[in-house]
C-alpha cells in the first residue's frame, strides 16, 4: 500500500525518484545477477555436464523449475498480504535462494535437484514482495510510477547482463561450480543490501560494483573481443553505484514499506500454537523435497501447475466479479493482459532454452584470423580447434560439436590438420563468443533503451499520444514476432555448413528487446495501479503465475527442436542437420505472435475503457 511521504529529499526532487528505488534497484540487481547467471549455465550444464541430458530431458526440466519458479509468487504474495508483510517475505526468499545457488556447485542429481527447489521456493517468496514495494514508494495517481517501474526494470537487466558475462563465462571457461559459485556471492550481496543500515547499504553497493567490475576486466583482459563487451557493462553499473550512493546520504528504503499488514497478527499463534513466521518456515521445509520430485518430472509438475493456476485464476475472477464496477472491469483488463503477457513470455523464454542450444549449434561465434587458400591445399598444418571446424571432415569424419568438446577435453585442441580441397574458406585461429555470453544480449540492449522508452512514454504522455497499456501489448507481441522472423531468416540463410551469421541472431534479440521494454515493465504498472489495495501482492503473484504457465508452455515448444537422446550416444549432430529445425520451429512462433499482436490491437479499445484511468484507486 502507498504511504505519503513525510518529507521530499532534494535528491528527489531533483530526480523524481525516491531514494528507496535505488536500495530495491540494487537488490534486486544482485538477485537478478545469481538467478540469470545459474540460468546462463543451467542447460549447458544438464546436457554438457555431469547428468548427460538429452535435449528433450533438459527442456523438460528447465520447462518445470522455471514454470515452477513463477508459480511460488502467488503464495508468497499471499502470505506477504495476509500474514508477514513484503519485508520479511524477502528476506527469507532471497536467504533461501543464495541456499540454492551454494547447493548447485555439487555435482551430484540429489543435490542439483534441491538446489533448483530451493531456488523455487526462495524466488515464490522475493519476487512478487520487492516489485510490490517499489509501487509503494509512489503516491496513489502518480505518474512517475511507470518511470519507477522501468528504472527497477533497468536494476533487473544490469544484473542479468552481468550475470552471464561472469557466471556463465567463467562456469563455461574454469568449471561449472565456479560459475555458481559466483551466484551465490551475488545473492548474499543482494540480500545484505536489502536488509543493512544505510551507511553499510552505501557501502555494500560501491564494495559490490567495484568488485564485479574488476572480475569483468580481469575474466576478460586476455580477450580484447571480451574486453570490448565487457567495459560497457562495468561503466553502466558504476554509474548506477554512483547515483545510488548519491541517493542514500539523504534517506534510505522507509521503514513503513513492506511492514506486516496486521503487526500483532505475527505474535498471535494461528495455527497449532504456531505464530506465522515458525508456521511458514515449517510449510516451506516440508514444499521443498515435494518441488524437488516435482522438478524431475515435468509432466507432473504440468498437472500440479493446472490445478494451482485454476484456482488462482477461480478465486481472482470471484474478486473480481463481487467488487463494483469499476474493480469488476479493471479486473477483466488485468486477467486479459495477463493471458498475452503469458503467451509473449512462452515465446520469448526461448531464450534461455532452444535459442541457447542454436546459438551454441548454429550460430557462427568466432572472429577467425584467417581462412584457409586453395594454395594451401595437400599441406599440413597446425590448427587449434574451434567452432569454425564444425561440419568439416577431418580423419575420415564430419566433426560435430560432441567430437570435438571430446577431442579438446583428450589433449587434442591443437591438431596437424591435413588441408583437403574441401577445407578452402575454413576458418583458422581468432577469437571466440561462449555461447551463454549471448544471453547478455538482451539486458545490455534494456540498458541502452529502457531509459530512452521511459523518456519517449513521458514525451508523449505530456502531448496526449502516449499510447494505452493494451497499445503497448500489442507493440510488444508484434515486435517479438518480427524478432523470430530474424532467426527464421537467418536459419534460411546459413552457409553451406548450416552455420548462421552472428548478426541475425543479435536483431533477433534487439527485436525481443523493445517487445519486451513495450510489455513488461507496463504490465508490472499496471498491476500495481489496477488491483485493489488489499489485493495487490496477490494479483502480482497471479501475475508471475501466468509466467510460469508460460515456461511450462516454452518447454513444449523448445521440444519440438530437440535432436539429442542423451546417455553414452547424446551425440549433437553437425550444424548442417540442425539448422532447419531450429529455423522451422521459429519460423512459426512468428506467425504465432504476430497473430497475438493483431487480436490485442483489435480488443485494445474495449480494455482502455475498463482502465477507468480518470478514476482514483479501488
Amino acid at each position: 500500500m502507498s504511504e505519503p511521504a513525510t518529507e521530499i529529499t532534494r535528491f528527489e526532487e531533483v530526480v523524481g525518484h525516491p531514494p528507496g528505488l535505488f536500495v530495491l534497484f540494487f537488490a534486486e540487481m544482485w538477485e537478478r545477477f545469481s538467478y540469470y547467471g545459474m540460468r546462463a549455465l543451467l542447460i549447458f550444464y544438464m546436457i554438457k555436464g555431469f547428468m548427460g541430458a538429452s535435449d528433450e530431458r533438459a527442456y523438460g526440466i528447465y520447462g518445470a523449475y522455471g514454470a515452477l519458479v513463477y508459480a511460488t509468487p502467488f503464495i508468497g504474495g499471499t502470505i506477504a498480504d495476509r500474514l508477514l508483510g513484503a519485508r520479511r517475505t524477502v528476506v527469507i526468499g532471497g536467504v533461501l535462494m543464495a541456499a540454492g545457488h551454494l547447493l548447485m556447485t555439487v555435482e551430484r542429481e540429489a543435490a542439483f535437484f534441491m538446489a533448483l527447489a530451493l531456488l523455487i521456493c526462495g524466488n515464490g517468496f522475493f519476487k512478487p514482495n520487492i516489485s510490490t514495494i517499489v509501487g509503494s514508494l509512489y503516491p496513489e495517481g502518480s505518474h512517475k510510477r511507470d518511470g519507477g517501474f522501468t528504472l527497477f526494470y533497468m536494476g533487473i537487466n544490469l544484473g542479468a547482463a552481468m550475470s552471464p558475462l561472469l557466471c556463465g563465462y567463467i562456469g563455461e571457461t574454469y568449471g561449472w561450480h565456479y560459475g555458481f559459485g559466483l551466484a551465490t556471492v551475488g545473492m548474499l550481496i543482494g540480500l545484505a543490501v536489502f536488509v543493512a543500515p544505510r551507511s553499510v547499504t552505501q557501502a555494500l553497493i560501491l564494495l559490490g560494483a567495484l568488485s564485479a567490475t574488476g572480475t569483468m576486466l580481469w575474466s576478460a583482459s586476455q580477450d580484447g573481443l571480451m574486453l570490448a563487451v565487457n567495459i560497457p557493462i562495468a561503466l553502466a553499473l558504476l554509474v548506477a553505484a554512483g547515483i545510488a550512493v548519491a541517493a542514500l546520504r539523504e534517506d534510505a528504503l522507509p521503514a513503513w514499506a513492506g511492514q506486516a499488514p496486521d503487526p500483532e497478527l505475527l505474535q498471535r499463534p494461528i495455527v497449532a500454537g504456531l505464530k506465522p513466521l515458525p508456521l511458514v518456515l515449517i510449510g516451506t521445509a516440508v514444499a521443498v523435497p515435494i518441488f524437488s520430485l516435482l522438478v524431475q518430472r515435468d509432466t507432473v509438475a504440468g498437472y500440479v501447475l493446472s490445478a494451482f493456476g485454476l484456482a488462482a485464476l477461480g478465486s481472482l475472477v470471484v474478486e473480481a466479479v463481487r467488487g463494483e464496477k469499476v474493480v469488476r472491469e479493471r479486473m477483466f483488463v488485468v486477467l486479459t493482459l495477463m493471458f498475452f503477457s503469458m503467451l509473449f513470455w512462452a515465446f520469448f523464454e526461448q531464450a534461455g532454452s532452444s535459442v541457447s542450444n542454436f546459438t551454441d549449434r548454429n550460430v557462427d561465434r568466432v572472429f577467425e584470423e584467417r581462412v584457409i587458400t586453395a594454395d594451401e591445399v595437400g599441406s599440413t598444418i597446425a590448427i587449434t580447434l574451434d567452432q569454425e571446424q564444425l561440419g568439416y571432415r577431418f580423419r575420415g569424419e564430419v566433426l560435430n560439436m560432441t567430437t570435438l568438446e571430446a577431442m579438446k577435453e583428450a589433449g587434442e585442441a591443437t591438431v596437424q590438420w591435413e588441408v583437403l580441397p574441401e577445407h578452402v574458406g575454413m576458418g583458422v585461429g581468432g577469437s571466440s563468443l561462449k555461447a551463454s555470453i549471448f544471453q547478455a544480449a538482451n539486458p545490455t540492449y534494456i540498458l541502452i533503451f529502457g531509459l530512452l522508452f521511459t523518456m519517449a512514454w513521458g514525451a508523449l504522455g505530456k502531448r496526449g499520444l502516449e499510447p494505452s497499456t493494451p497499445v503497448k501489448f500489442g507493440l510488444g507481441l508484434l515486435q517479438l514476432g518480427l524478432g523470430f522472423g530474424a532467426l527464421w531468416y537467418g536459419a534460411q540463410h546459413a552457409d553451406a555448413r548450416g552455420m548462421v551469421g552472428m548478426g541475425w541472431l543479435l536483431l533477433g534479440y534487439l527485436l525481443h528487446t523493445t517487445g519486451e521494454l513495450c510489455l513488461s515493465p507496463v504490465g508490472l504498472s499496471m498491476v500495481t495501479r489496477l488491483s485493489p489495495k488489499k489485493l495487490v501482492s496477490t494479483v502480482m503473484g497471479a501475475w508471475f503465475l501466468a509466467t510460469a504457465f508460460s515456461n511450462y508452455l516454452a518447454a513444449i515448444i523448445a521440444k519440438l527442436t530437440g535432436v539429442t537422446h542423451g546417455g553414452s550416444e547424446n551425440v549433437i549432430p553437425p550444424p548442417i542437420e540442425t539448422v532447419q529445425v531450429y529455423g522451422d520451429v521459429f519460423g512459426k512462433i512468428a506467425v504465432a505472435a504476430a497473430a497475438s499482436a493483431v487480436i490485442v490491437f483489435a480488443l485494445s479499445p474495449l480494455l482502455t475503457r475498463w482502465m477507468h484511468e480518470d478514476e482514483g484507486a479501488a
